[in-house]
């Protein structure tokens, strides 16, 4: 009988964190961005001004639970853009932080979306969202005139049919000493993941009603 109650009390706190396992993964490839700003002291940045926006960067991966496409020889699947908020500290030559807010959306393209739940048809946005709190950026290596740099950062917004998710994303670029003063870089690969955002209502009912089938199990093994 305790064990009957242990199980179904197990079940009850299971499932909302199963609620929270129905990621999305992505990967975007190629594509520039601009650095606006860059008139700071030796062409640094200015702190407060500058920003990064990303231009043409192709998704190339998109993977929901069972379901992935990859991009092939017919193209990408869509694009995926961004634009961070302000330069916070630090610098854009050497590394530093940008605020969050500015956007970041995923838009998809193409009948590979048929998979998808809801078959959005046409060019769709499949997320919309924008950073949130300060974004990582990060001088990786500094080799000659090449310079590579990671941008990480936390986003949050909605899906395509509505549902609330939020997420990381890793951004990756290179960009050579003349290029990077005139705020030029390029993207090489970037990665996504985003989650579900569990509505703590519905699990908060969920939860309670599991706990009161256990009672209900445990009442009637004690009557019998």
């Amino acid at each position: 009988m305790r064990r009957v109650v242990v199980i179904l009390a197990l079940i009850a706190l299971a499932l909302p964190m199963a609620a929270w396992a129905d990621t999305i993964t992505t990967t975007n490839q190629t594509g520039t961005i601009a650095i606006s700003g860059m008139s700071g002291t030796n062409g640094l940045g200015t702190t407060g001004a500058s920003t990064i926006s990303s231009n043409g960067s192709q998704l190339t991966n998109f993977t929901w639970g069972g379901f992935s496409a990859t991009s092939g020889k017919g193209g990408a699947l869509g694009t995926l853009s961004f634009a961070t908020g302000t330069l916070a500290t630090g610098s854009v030559a050497y590394g530093g932080t940008f605020n969050g807010g500015g956007s970041f959306t995923i838009a998809g393209q193409g009948k590979w979306m048929d998979g998808l739940a809801g078959s959005p048809k046409g060019k769709v946005t499949l997320f919309s969202g924008s950073f949130v709190g300060p974004i990582d950026w990060t001088l990786t290596s500094k080799v000659g005139p090449k310079d590579t740099f990671t941008l990480t950062g936390n986003i949050a917004g909605t899906l395509y049919n509505g549902v609330s998710v939020t997420g990381t994303t890793t951004q990756n670029f290179y960009t050579y000493n003349g290029q990077l003063v005139a705020g030029v870089g390029h993207i090489t690969i970037g990665n996504t993941a985003l989650s579900t955002v569990p509505e703590p209502g519905s699990l908060g009912l969920l939860g309670t009603g599991l706990v009161g089938i256990a009672g209900v199990v445990r009442r009637k093994l004690m009557a019998s």
